[in-house]
Formats: C-alpha cells, sequence, structure tokens
C-alpha cells in the first residue's frame, strides 16, 4: 500500500479517521443483498441488446442505428461513473444509492413510452448515468470487508453483478418476443422502486472520510491517476477488456436473428443464460486474487478471453462453438475484472469510490467504443469483422499488461 508524502494529498483538507486494519467479517446477507442489487441495477444497462431489432422495426430505423441504444446506456453510465460516483467518497453512501435507483426508475419509464427514437436515446443515456449505483456498492463492500476477505467478498458482489449482465439479455429477450419491448422498461423501472425500499430498510449507513468540494474531489480523480502507475495499467486493460466484452455482446442478437442462425429475439436472449454459467467464476476469481495474488488471475483471464475469439472467429457459425466461445469468453472477463479491482481497492483505502470512478471510467468508455466498434463492423464486414475488432481489442490489453509500467 502507498505511504509516500504525494499520496496525502488525496483525501483533501481533512483530518480523516484513520482506517481501521483489522475488522470482524462481513454478515453474508448483507454481501447477497449488495450482490442481488448489482446484478438487477446494472441489468438497467442490457436490457435494450436483445430488443434492438424490435426497436429498429418500431422506429423504421436500421439495426446499426439501433445499436446506438446501447451506446447511449453505456456512454450515461460512464457518464455517471466520472461525475457521480466520485460523491460516495463525500456523501453518505446510503443516501445517495437511494437517490439514484429512483432516478433509474423515473428514466426508465421515459424509455417505455418514448414516442420518438430521439426520446429513447436521451431517457437511456440517463437511465445509464443514475445506473452507476453498482460502482458505489463495490469500494462500499471492499470497505466493510476485513483484509483477509476482501477479494472474496469483492468477487461475490461481482459475481451478482456479472449475472445481472448477462441474464438481462435472457429476461429481456423473453419479455421482448411475448409482451413487447416497451413492457420490459416498465418492470424494470417497477424494480427499481421495490429495491430503493428495501435498501432503505436494509443497507447500513457509512459515511466516508473526504470533506472538500465537489470541485476538489472531481480534481484528486486526476492527482490519483498521475501518482498510482498501477491504476493507470488497470484501466488501460480493462478498457480494453470491456470494448472486447461489449463488441460481442452488442451484435450477438444480429448475428443470431441472422440467417447463419435464424432465432428470434427470446432463444437470442437464452444466450445471456449461458454466459451466466461463467459467473461462477467471479467468487473464483477473488480467492485466486487473495491467494495467488491479482497479476496471476489477470493474466490466465486476458488469455482466456484471446482464445475465446479465436474460438468464436473459426468456429461461431456452429452452435457447438458459439457456446463454448461464450462462456470462455465471460469467464475470461470476469477474472481479469475482480484482478483489477482487486489491486485498484487496495491502493489508497481512503479513495476507493475515486479510484473504482478512474478504472470503471475507462471500463466504459472502452465498452462504449467497444459497442460502436463493434456495430459498424458488423455492418461492414458481418461476423468475421466483429471478431477482428473483438481480437485487436484483447491483443491490446494484453500488449498493455504485458508492457506498460512494468
Amino acid at each position: 500500500m502507498p505511504t509516500s508524502p504525494a499520496a496525502v494529498p488525496l483525501a483533501v483538507a481533512a483530518p480523516d479517521r484513520p482506517v481501521p486494519t483489522t475488522q470482524p467479517p462481513i454478515a453474508p446477507a448483507l454481501v447477497w443483498l449488495m450482490a442481488i442489487t448489482c446484478g438487477l441495477v446494472v441489468a438497467n444497462l442490457y436490457y435494450n441488446q436483445p430488443l434492438l431489432v424490435e426497436i429498429s422495426d418500431t422506429f423504421s430505423i436500421t439495426e446499426g442505428r439501433a445499436s446506438l441504444v446501447a451506446t447511449a446506456t453505456q456512454v450515461g453510465y460512464t457518464l455517471g461513473l466520472l461525475f457521480m460516483v466520485p460523491l460516495g467518497d463525500k456523501l453518505e453512501q446510503k443516501k445517495l444509492i437511494i437517490l439514484q435507483l429512483l432516478g433509474a426508475a423515473a428514466c426508465l419509464v421515459v424509455v417505455a413510452v418514448a414516442p420518438t427514437f430521439g426520446i429513447l436515446l436521451t431517457a437511456s443515456l440517463l437511465t445509464g448515468l443514475f445506473s452507476s449505483v453498482p460502482q458505489l456498492l463495490m469500494p462500499l463492500a471492499a470497505h466493510l470487508a476485513n483484509d483477509q476477505e476482501r477479494g472474496r467478498v469483492v468477487g461475490k458482489v461481482m459475481s451478482g453483478l456479472l449475472i445481472g449482465i448477462l441474464l438481462s439479455r435472457t429476461i429481456s429477450g423473453y419479455v421482448g418476443a411475448h409482451f413487447g419491448w416497451r413492457t420490459m422498461f416498465w418492470a424494470a423501472a417497477a424494480t427499481m422502486v421495490v429495491l430503493s425500499g428495501i435498501l432503505l430498510l436494509m443497507l447500513p449507513r457509512h459515511q466516508p472520510l473526504f470533506s472538500g468540494s465537489y470541485k476538489e474531489l472531481l480534481r484528486s480523480l486526476g492527482n490519483l491517476t498521475r501518482e498510482q502507475p498501477l491504476l493507470r495499467r488497470s484501466a488501460l486493460v480493462g478498457a480494453c477488456m470491456f470494448a472486447g466484452f461489449s463488441a460481442f455482446w452488442t451484435t450477438l442478437v444480429f448475428f443470431l436473428e441472422s440467417p447463419a442462425y435464424g432465432y428470434h429475439s427470446d432463444t437470442a436472449g437464452l444466450f445471456g443464460l449461458i454466459g451466466a454459467s461463467g459467473a461462477l467464476a467471479a467468487p473464483l476469481a477473488g480467492k485466486s486474487a487473495d491467494k495467488r495474488g491479482a497479476e496471476y488471475a489477470l493474466g490466465g483471464g486476458i488469455l482466456l478471453f484471446l482464445g475465446a475469439y479465436v474460438l468464436l472467429a473459426l468456429g461461431g457459425h456452429y452452435l457447438i462453438g458459439l457456446i463454448i466461445g461464450v462462456v470462455v469468453l465471460d469467464v475470461g472477463q470476469q477474472l481479469t475484472h475482480i484482478s483489477n479491482q482487486s489491486q485498484v481497492f487496495a491502493l489508497v483505502p481512503e479513495a476507493r469510490s475515486r479510484l473504482n470512478t478512474v478504472y470503471m471510467t475507462a471500463s466504459f468508455i472502452g465498452a462504449s467504443i467497444g459497442s460502436y466498434a463493434g456495430g459498424l463492423a458488423w455492418t461492414a464486414f458481418s461476423w468475421p469483422g466483429v471478431c477482428g475488432v473483438g481480437l485487436v481489442f484483447v491483443g491490446t490489453a494484453w500488449l498493455v499488461n504485458r508492457f506498460y509500467g512494468r
């Protein structure tokens, strides 16, 4: 853990309380609540992906233009990471989380009733903005866990988030096929309202340490980035990996509904269920980071991700090849992401929300770029183009991890 004088100004103008070096284990029920919350909230970002064909039909636009809905949601999430998540180091976190959930519910209602594609895009962007709650819960979980269990706890909470990402596609594909795509967003809005009530009753209050202004809070993000080379490397690797991950999942529905397979949105959404099986790797990745070091799991995850894209490029037109590729891709993504976060959270404990802001902002900038690049690649070169884009992103991640900041 850094102890250089350069790290001290990160908690601006605050005689901060010392962070305890030992504390009791976090209650398992609380870990599960955080995991479920992460899954339900992050699902708001991904409900639209299996529904893009139906959305394009509703507004009489091309599939490539409809993919902008997925991109807008991820851009909004990135903005939430950059401008709202840092407040987790300044404001009482329970109140902040509940306010964001209610904001997300309101935006999801607008998505459900959107009369034009422009309004749908705007509401999707704002939905992403208010759905950055998981990135407030992740540092909170790391804070409440003791040093010996931090990787495992982060892994469990992350497994909820990842299952939410993947199962959201399965759920929305089914709902879209049988009840219409707008129904999915009405249900999501109701879920956010119910969830805010549960958290109001059960989530513990936590007053963070930072006492500077909001401007100083945002300025300290730059200080952290300059002073922590490991943070910079993790952010770059995360951006490349999320880009490759997003390029695949944004375009998979187009591939599955193309003549290559001829599936509908409900069947296409089942691939989220297949990918969710890989979420079992999240707690294992956390344990590996605790016992063998995060670098070991990180390198293994990148290699798995690379192998998955090779398999998808060569065998994606065969159902068994596509299924295996989906599982390996998701396992690789989880290994790299959890390992990166375990390293980042250990750097400056009193700045965990801001550390997470830097890392996740970079990651979701990568995800937004990946969605856009995947849509362009699909339009121009179909499935081989998507796999080529994915290989470029993961290859760049390998190079950065291997050579940057060593």
